[in-house]
């Protein structure tokens, strides 16, 4: 397979799938991180002297074209990033794109609207997806695999649709993965892995997966109260998954068996409900009363997480440490950012919540080793597991 320098494609049309699954609210796009991470791509086509037809989703439409989710907001942000005109026809097939995907000139870019907006993109039935992928196929001579958010998922535009033209990786999508090697293809010592977020289940394959082979686990977010509770303690009416229990107990057994450094919260900042004016207060995790909720790991605990961030040599971190998206729940998440900044080896921030956490605390990219597009895409290749969009590059 070629990578995308020595990739042919002056004079030629494009399928370029990306990732521009931004976060929108009331129409306004929260976080363009992903619609920037997209640009060395598109850039690099444009000088080859490609015209360009990208497509990408937002949300989960369901095979409805949904107003809210239209990628138009996404179309006029990239045309202001790239200062030229993005050509939107507001549908993702039928004659209005045909028509116009025909008449693209180099340097030309189209945009489909969002592609979920067809049912068939994420059909279980095969021939759906095959079909769908061979009328997108009839608007371009090539195609540049550059979703990394979506390459986990068996959908036409990203599984299906390679196979029926030429095809190579874009950018992101290489540097995904050889970032992702790093993490679990002999990873510089010693390695901490930091989890957070709501749920153990989200994370489980990537806790079995990496149990053996990282020096450090730490753990909090919404997911700590489950741990909490197995080991007996009061999690009042914290977030927990009860189901999970006994998984987690095996959890802190095996960590203990294979010399992990399990790091799990000493303090919590509790609050009433779950509400960003709601009253914090700081308790000992072995103290939270019965009637509030944790909502972060406290300041003795985040002090503990940064200690052990900062003595690793490669980190992984997934999910925030508490609802940063509150203020006086945020400082857990932010301490272990600062710390992420200060990793003298690779530092990598799992995409998601994660990617838009460090932003809307200040960060800048460049104060991390990486920053990940994709959350979803990176956790499942953490946790050993074949991406089917990375298959159908060849990757």
């Amino acid at each position: 397979m070629s990578d995308l320098a020595h990739f042919d494609v002056a004079g030629k049309r494009v399928f370029l799938r990306c990732d521009l699954n931004v976060p929108l609210k009331d129409g306004v796009i929260k976080d363009d991180g992903r619609i920037k991470a997209s640009l060395p791509t598109i850039q690099t086509l444009l000088e080859k002297g490609a015209s360009i037809v990208i497509a990408a989703h937002l949300g989960r439409p369901k095979g409805e074209a949904k107003p809210e989710l239209s990628l138009s907001p996404v179309a006029k942000r990239l045309g202001e990033l790239l200062g030229k005109e993005i050509i939107f026809p507001g549908a993702v097939f039928g004659d209005v794109v045909t028509s116009a995907a025909a008449a693209l000139k180099p340097g030309q870019i189209l945009l489909l609207e969002n592609i979920r907006f067809s049912g068939a993109e994420t059909s279980k039935e095969e021939s759906e997806r095959s079909q769908f992928a061979a009328e997108l196929a009839k608007l371009a001579d090539a195609y540049v695999g550059d979703g990394f958010g979506a390459v986990h998922r068996k959908h036409a535009s990203v599984f299906d649709l390679p196979k029926l033209l030429p095809h190579v990786a874009g950018t992101l999508v290489a540097a995904e993965v050889e970032v992702l090697q790093k993490l679990t293809q002999n990873p510089e010592r010693p390695y901490g892995v930091v989890l957070g977020g709501a749920k153990v289940s989200d994370k489980l394959g990537v806790i079995e997966n990496l149990l053996g082979k990282v020096d450090v686990l730490a753990i909090g977010g919404g997911m700590v109260f489950t741990f909490l509770k197995a080991q007996g303690k009061e999690i009042g009416t914290s977030l927990v998954e009860d189901e999970m229990l006994d998984v987690v107990k095996s959890i802190i057994e095996n960590a203990k068996e294979k010399a992990v450094k399990l790091v799990l919260p000493t303090d919590i900042v509790v609050a009433p409900s779950f509400s960003a004016d709601a009253t914090p207060t700081l308790v000992s995790a072995d103290e939270i009363p019965a009637d509030q909720m944790g909502l972060d790991i406290g300041p003795e605990s985040a002090k503990a997480f940064a200690i052990e961030i900062e003595k690793c040599k490669t980190v992984f971190w997934n999910g925030p440490m508490g609802v940063f998206e509150f203020a006086n729940f945020a400082a857990g998440t932010k301490t272990v950012a600062t710390a992420l900044t200060k990793v003298s080896g690779i530092s990598v921030v799992g995409g998601g919540d994660s990617a838009a956490a460090v932003r809307a605390l200040g960060f800048a990219d460049s104060e991390f080793g990486y920053i990940s597009t994709g959350g979803g895409a990176s956790l499942e290749y953490l946790e050993g597991k074949e991406l089917p969009g990375l298959q159908a590059l060849g990757l």
